[in-house]
């Protein structure tokens, strides 16, 4: 990198800066200096939207100080920006230019220069620049770097050709890749993390004449142009130039064909020649080279043809174009033949990194470059929360996973990639996409048929943008709402869990694997095994999580019962793919104490695989193997010898994949083992026709967040509500009446989704296509006055709704304790006194869990467990109005207090707000009776039991439990809730009698 290296005092450089003869040359040739910061005091300490400096860092620790110094050696001006820094995660300082003001154009520039007080410390500074979007923190960042090796003032030069797109981190996922230059939005510095340092600047500008090659570029319409044997590639070489100006200069590329794995004049006929772009071509032309191929009949794995490159005038391709003759005539191209024998066949012709590379998945933001995927024969890419291209639309979805694709034609055998994304309610990481009610939701409903069609919406909308499978669904079993990932599971009772499995049917369609190649089906990941919703409080030793990724303490028959019977049931299934948890398990009497669930080869191997016979594969959580005891290779050696045989490495790709080969040859990790893990993966590639379909189908693009997709989720949203209270009949309201609607939950898209939302944590806000259950009640015909934080006057109102709960938040994240409780917020208590006080009110609580309210609850009227809704706020309203009846069921118990917490069904002292199943209805017929009642249903339903008539039996139950309901009230002690929330498991286990009998005893008690 080409850098000015004056080490002199400013009077010094004052002095010989007009004798440089480099200095006369630039005057005459080039534009003079373009200030951007001369650090005098123009530029305030101020953050977005408005300019100015900022600083920035992982904790609270980590941004540097700075300030605007006198300096009698400052090279510019009486000043310089100075500061400290002890930074021990990263951090830095950034100068964004105002985002209400336009971008500015640095493109008839070479670079960006600045002064820097050297302190030989050896350590690299990186520097970054903020290209296009909206503004500087909407922006795709640039970076290179300089190194601090020296003493004094240096002026640093960092042509603009050296800087390069960041792959670890963008923070809108892309824009066009291009540094266009001419809407520039400002600079940052990321200063050396893990010492103690100190640093002064000054005199930011931009210098010299911009090369045409900074303004035009060559390039190709594919860095990989895959063509049958006997057929003749087209490549397609484009110029293209900042801003779409014609060139000045002319632009000239040779070609020829060399190197590769194929053989000339064998294999494909040699090229070579010269493209001429003249001056004043336009941007956008396009000139074409055709390499013919040969026909071969014999079975052959792909041959590759780099098309070598050599360009004038311009800056040329960042690769070399690879022209691929097609595998052919290999058995495991068949797809005539059974699943096993293609697996075998191709197993047997891979090498070792082959198949490390089939056993490694990355981000696929983290790519360093997207030709890893065939250099290191990649087997996987996902996106993590909030990783998405640009726009985020099905469109963008599909090219990128295409192009994703399409590297994969460059190695050997063309294995295809297996995509994969959290959609764990809805296709949730892409905008516009149909949001279902989070699991907690949907568990409230008690429908398996609806569960199964949430999951059928979910995976044809995943499909159709060219992803294949889905981390979902969570089938831990929650047994403490403190917990940031409660939301994530059915409810506390396994048997619940189990019932709901029916998404995986959803997602994935017939058990035995034969739906998965069609184009509305994905593979589905059962998670997390095991015992990740058993964790204990306090025992997170992640961050500042207080019970995510803790331990699980467990008999061997708690285990059993409560945490691996819903994977008993997902095999059963045919679950394609299975996540450990990142938490440790603790089986009392093992003698073992906590194991890292990554490194329990007696439960994967053993439990997972052995006893119930699970024949997909396992893959990691992100990056969890780095949470296991030893160096790398032992986090290596001993999850894969565990039973772990795909790893989630996002950023870590290269070194897990080497690491994992030299395991083999050292024989610390067996060839068979990597054979049976291979398998299993390719297995699933197989099932899901991504060898005759690598590429997307977007036949079903135009259904995704259509009006049939949101219909199944209205209806889950309106299934999904718990009316826990309904003084008066208070609900259903009327549409004559007039309604005062208050509470921070009741217009905000944002917190109505949750987590998971286009984010991994989520956000408030109006952040995708949906109807809050503000919109929803005007929308059902309500005559609706809204006033979120309840200041409007409240007088002449004959009902108010006030929607309040939680903001948004993902896995530990969301723990209490962590920054997270369950009480309400001061303003959304300050809004149901208000509006309680005026009139008669119903209050919904919009959260991921319960949130304790007991203290209110004498002046609230009607009270409404909404879970989180999902996308179609109309659902709430459905059941608010009358439309549809209120019918869901607690899924979890509502405690009295936090200090009640574990609280669960089947506890021996359970004494709650409310217990686990229950649920008012508003349905126009609700049973009536007494104990002579409840005995006769109990004598059919125990004959219904026997007959094996479950849906007579589960009806009856049901209408025992409404009887209950109507005597208690809410007169709900503990010798009433016992009973009840007991009824509501053996229900679901199909003891139909049993639970009429614990419902009469509750009944009694009430």
């Amino acid at each position: 990198m080409p850098r000015t290296a004056l080490l002199v005092s400013a009077a010094v450089l004052a002095a010989l800066l007009p004798l440089s003869p480099l200095s006369s040359a630039r005057a005459a040739s080039d534009p003079a200096p373009v200030p951007v910061d001369r650090f005098e005091g123009e530029v305030p300490f101020a953050a977005q939207p408005a300019e100015g400096i900022f600083t920035w860092g992982g904790d609270s620790d980590d941004p540097p100080s700075l300030q605007l110094a006198a300096r009698a050696d400052a090279p510019e001006g009486a000043k310089a920006l100075t500061g400290s820094y002890d930074i021990s995660s990263y951090g830095g300082f950034t100068h964004d230019f105002a985002a209400t003001g336009p971008a500015r154009d640095w493109s008839a520039h070479r670079g960006i220069r600045f002064w820097w007080d050297g302190q030989d410390n050896g350590r690299k500074i990186a520097f970054e620049i903020k290209d296009g979007g909206a503004n500087g923190e909407a922006s795709e960042l640039w970076t290179t770097s300089f190194t601090d090796d020296f003493t004094g003032w240096k002026q640093i030069e960092l042509p603009f050709t050296d800087f390069t797109y960041r792959t670890d981190y963008q923070p809108v996922g892309g824009i066009d890749h291009v540094l266009g230059l001419t809407r520039m939005w400002g600079y940052a510095l990321t200063l050396p993390a893990g010492v103690k340092g100190r640093f002064a600047m000054d005199d930011v500008e931009l210098y010299g004449k911009a090369d045409q090659s900074l303004r035009a570029s060559v390039t190709t319409d594919s860095a990989v142009r895959p063509v049958e044997a006997g057929g003749t590639a087209t490549v397609e070489v484009g110029v293209a130039t900042t801003g779409s100006a014609p060139t000045d200069e002319p632009v000239t590329v040779t070609y020829e064909t060399t190197g590769g794995t194929a053989i000339p004049g064998k294999d494909y006929t040699p090229v070579s020649g010269t493209l001429t772009f003249p001056a004043g071509t336009a941007s956008g032309a396009t000139r074409t080279i055709k390499v013919p191929t040969s026909k071969n009949t014999s079975p052959a794995a792909a041959r590759t043809i780099p098309l070598k490159l050599t360009v004038s005038g311009a800056k040329a391709p960042a690769e070399t174009p690879q022209v691929v003759i097609d595998a052919h005539g290999l058995p495991y191209l068949d797809a005539r033949l059974p699943v096993r024998k293609r697996v075998a066949d191709l197993l047997s012709r891979m090498s070792l990194a082959e198949k490390t590379g089939q056993m490694t998945q990355a981000e696929r933001a983290a790519l360093t470059d997207q030709g890893d995927i065939a250099a290191y024969a990649l087997g996987s890419l996902l996106s993590g929360g909030g990783s998405t291209p640009t726009p985020n639309t099905p469109e963008a979805w599909a090219k990128m996973i295409d192009g994703f694709q399409l590297r994969t034609r460059a190695t050997r055998f063309q294995i295809p990639l297996i995509y994969g994304v959290d959609a764990v309610h809805g296709h949730n990481n892409l905008a516009g996409a149909t949001v279902m009610p989070h699991n907690i939701g949907i568990g409230a409903t008690r429908d398996p048929e609806l569960a199964e069609r949430t999951g059928a919406v979910t995976a044809a909308e995943v499909r159709a943008t060219g992803i294949p499978w889905d981390f979902a669904p969570c089938l831990c079993v929650s047994r403490d709402e403190r917990w940031g990932r409660s939301y994530e599971s059915f409810g506390e009772d396994p048997a619940l869990v189990e019932s709901m499995e029916t998404v995986v049917q959803g997602l994935q369609g017939r058990a035995n694997g034969q739906d998965l190649s069609r184009n509305d089906k994905v593979l589905a990941t059962a998670k997390h095994f095991a015992g990740d919703g058993g964790t204990e409080y306090g025992s997170s030793t992640t961050g500042t999580y207080t019970i995510d990724q803790g331990v699980t303490k467990v008999t061997p028959q708690q285990l059993e019962a409560v945490h691996l019977a819903p994977f008993r049931t997902a095999v059963d299934r045919g679950i394609g793919t299975v996540m450990p948890s990142y938490s440790s398990l603790d089986v009392l009497g093992d003698g073992r104490g906590p194991v890292k669930m990554h490194a329990r080869a007696d439960m994967i191997n053993g439990v997972l695989k052995g006893r119930m016979g699970f024949d997909g594969f396992v893959i990691s959580d992100w990056n969890a193997i780095d949470q296991l005891p030893g160096d790398y290779a032992s986090h290596v050696r001993t999850s894969v010898n565990a039973g772990v045989d795909m790893m989630m490495v996002p950023y870590t790709y290269k070194d897990f994949s080497s690491t994992l080969a030299d395991e083999v040859k050292a024989g610390r990790i067996s060839e068979r083992r990597i054979d049976d893990a291979v398998s299993r993966i390719l297995t699933q590639k197989f099932r899901l026709g991504l060898f005759e379909h690598p590429y997307a189908d977007t036949t079903g693009a135009a259904q995704i967040g259509s009006p049939e997709h949101r219909a199944v989720a209205r209806r889950a949203a309106a299934e999904s509500q718990v009316l826990l209270k309904n003084t008066g009949g208070l609900l259903p309201l009327k549409k004559s009446e007039k309604v005062y609607v208050a509470g921070s939950n009741a217009d905000d898209i944002g917190n109505q989704t949750g987590g998971w939302t286009l984010t991994w944590q989520g956000s408030s806000g109006n952040i995708t296509r949906g109807t809050t259950i503000l919109q929803g009640m005007r929308e059902a015909g309500g005559n609706v006055t809204y006033s979120k934080d309840a200041s409007a006057p409240a007088d002449g109102y004959d009902a108010g709704v006030v929607v309040v709960g939680e903001t948004p938040y993902a896995e530990g994240v969301g723990d209490v304790g962590n920054g997270h409780d369950l009480q309400l917020s001061a303003a959304d208590k300050a809004a149901v006194d208000k509006v309680c006080a005026a009139m008669k009110c119903a209050v919904l609580v919009v959260s991921g869990r319960p949130q304790l309210i007991g203290d209110r609850l004498d002046r609230i009227d009607a009270l409404v467990a909404s879970w989180l809704p999902g996308t179609e706020g109309e659902g709430v309203a459905d059941v608010l109005y009358g439309s549809r009846p209120f019918t869901g069921q607690l899924p979890v118990t509502w405690p009295r207090s936090e200090a009640q917490l574990p609280i669960n069904v089947g506890d021996p002292s359970y004494d709650p707000q409310f217990p686990y199943g229950w649920g008012l209805t508003t349905l126009t017929h609700v049973p009536r009776g007494g104990a002579a009642t409840l005995r006769a249903l109990g004598v059919a339903a125990a004959a219904a039991e026997r007959a094996g008539a479950d849906r007579t039996g589960r009806e009856l139950v049901a209408e025992a439990r409404l009887i209950v309901q109507q005597k208690a009230g809410q007169r709900i002690g503990e010798a009433m809730a016992e009973p009840f929330a007991d009824a509501g498991h053996l229900l679901l286990t199909g003891r139909y009698g049993e639970a009429v009998h614990k419902l009469t005893e509750a009944y009694r008690a009430a």
